[in-house]
């Protein structure tokens, strides 16, 4: 019986021949990373001391102050100074900080491998699995265990695959093919499961692309969002200066897969992922002509340089709604230059977008652009849960770079092909 990549992953990390969907394993870590949110400040620094007061290998410990730079307040100021000074007390060179959202930072730091076990505390640590590595979120307990022992328990996941075929057409990108999926699993739908996207749609998309879809399988409840680490993932490491993917793995042609969804890029339009839930999705044609109040494009889900590339396509020469703000963060210090090298950065800014440095804050709400009561924003954004992004009375509608570029010109939910 064939094997599936989650399978053949945790068979490796936890030094078996093999293991089945249901397995309970432990086994080891090849990299931790905490952010400033969920980091050391969260109970781990005080339990960690009671107990055991060493990082078991910090060169495999990344932290990355990414939620609360810059500080909006003292309290954030504090937190992120606690996590600088744990990182350098405990001898983890890799820290990195007001360089962009961690999983981005992870990816273009060659933190996470092919067939490599990843642990992070965020939930969108499932990125990582864009480049074939079981990339999971946990919680700072189960993080202070993994500081300590290097090593975590798992429960082997079934595995959904889902599948894309044909061309994209004008005026789509990763993030519907990402809510269109959603919408059809549901957020509940893949829970404790590990979901692997195949298909000849996918192994046509840049990294940016690939990337997008992977950070949100954790929104259809999924352990892990796994994608071959073909030649495109791996060109994308050798430019991060990763020559070795000794572990690089693929599912077996006759693996055992729990689901299958099968779709045609053909058939797909721009979406929508209307209030308060992710799977509350639909055609953006469909929306209605809803006012909006702030449009963003960042994150670790929509703020790469393809993202802001196809925004701009939209925006250039023109300006947005007056009354309207337009935020713009790109995902990365890298990605922030490079946009700016390629005059990306200029284009925003001329049609009257606010360019940020790399943050999380505006897509989690604790700072840089909250909503007021009865706003709306569009956003490329991963969530769109009640209350994220400032007022519990604002809503959230989440799309593509290209229909917040378009919205943000007309002030209401627009479908970008009207501006192609």
């Amino acid at each position: 019986m064939g094997k599936t990549m989650s399978e053949k992953i945790l068979a490796r990390a936890s030094g078996k021949n093999e293991v089945s969907a249901g397995d309970i394993v432990w086994v080891d870590v090849d990299k931790a990373m905490m952010d400033d949110i969920l980091g050391p400040r969260v109970q781990i620094a005080d339990d960690m001391k009671a107990i055991h007061d060493q990082v078991w290998d910090p060169s495999k410990v990344v932290i990355i102050s990414d939620h609360y730079t810059p500080p909006a307040s003292i309290k954030q100021a504090e937190i992120v100074k606690f996590t600088r000074d744990w990182a350098k007390d405990h001898g983890i060179d890799n820290y990195y900080e007001y360089v962009g959202p961690c999983h981005q930072i992870m990816a273009e730091h060659g933190h996470v491998l092919p067939g490599t076990v990843v642990l992070g505390t965020d939930s969108h640590t499932c990125m990582g699995g864009a480049l074939g590595a079981f990339a999971t979120g946990v919680g700072s307990t189960e993080m202070m265990g993994v500081l300590i022992t290097g090593q975590t328990w798992l429960r082997v996941p079934e595995t959904i695959l889902i599948q894309w075929n044909g061309t994209l057409q004008k005026g789509v990108m990763a993030k519907d093919l990402s809510l269109k999926t959603i919408g059809a699993v549901g957020h509940a739908g893949a829970t404790y499961k590990a979901v692997e996207y195949s298909g000849s749609t996918i192994q046509s998309m840049i990294m940016d692309e690939r990337f997008s879809i992977s950070n949100m399988a954790v929104e259809m409840g999924a352990k892990v969002g796994l994608m071959e680490a073909d030649e495109t993932a791996k060109t994308f490491l050798r430019e991060q200066g990763i020559a070795s993917f000794e572990y690089a793995m693929t599912s077996d042609a006759d693996a055992v897969y729990c689901q299958r969804f099968d779709f045609s890029a053909e058939q797909l339009e721009p979406m929508v992922a209307l209030p308060h839930q992710v799977d509350n999705v639909t055609e953006i044609r469909n929306a209605g002509k809803v006012p909006i109040h702030q449009a963003y494009i960042g994150s670790c889900t929509g703020g790469r340089y393809h993202d802001l590339e196809q925004a701009a396509k939209i925006l250039k020469g023109k300006k947005i709604a007056k009354g309207l703000r337009l935020l713009v963060s790109p995902a990365s210090d890298q990605i922030w230059k490079k946009a700016a090298a390629s005059g990306i950065l200029q284009i925003l800014a001329e049609a009257g977008a606010d360019v940020m440095g790399p943050t999380c804050g505006v897509c989690v709400g604790v700072h840089s652009g909250l909503l007021a009561s009865g706003e709306n924003c569009i956003s490329s954004t991963n969530r769109n849960f009640l209350g994220r992004m400032g007022s519990k009375d604002s809503k959230i509608f989440l799309a593509s770079p290209m229909s917040v570029a378009a919205s943000a010109l007309t002030g209401t939910i627009t479908d970008p092909r009207e501006f192609l």
